[in-house]
């Protein structure tokens, strides 16, 4: 795992043990990817959530209305921003 990430330029991130707050947001967007699209899937194949998943992702980060952002999209958000 370690070496991929080298492998990639990525720099690993760890925190100290026992602090929710540093995994917020990674727990907010899996608790909405479960209850969005992983409770609402019939027994498909894997490589079909895994299509499933990619798309989702764009989704969340593009197209998913957000209350914290003022109730729009993220491009929205940036575009108004910009």
């Amino acid at each position: 795992y370690c070496e991929t990430l080298k492998k990639h330029g990525i720099k690993q991130s760890m925190s100290r043990k026992g602090n929710c707050l540093d995994n917020a947001m990674a727990e907010g967007f899996f608790g909405h990817l479960k209850s969005e699209l992983l409770y609402n899937q019939n027994s498909h194949s894997v490589e079909y959530f895994v299509e499933e998943l990619h798309e989702y992702i764009r989704y969340y980060n593009a197209e998913r209305i957000r209350s914290n952002l003022g109730y729009v999209t993220p491009i929205e958000y940036r575009l108004r921003a910009g």
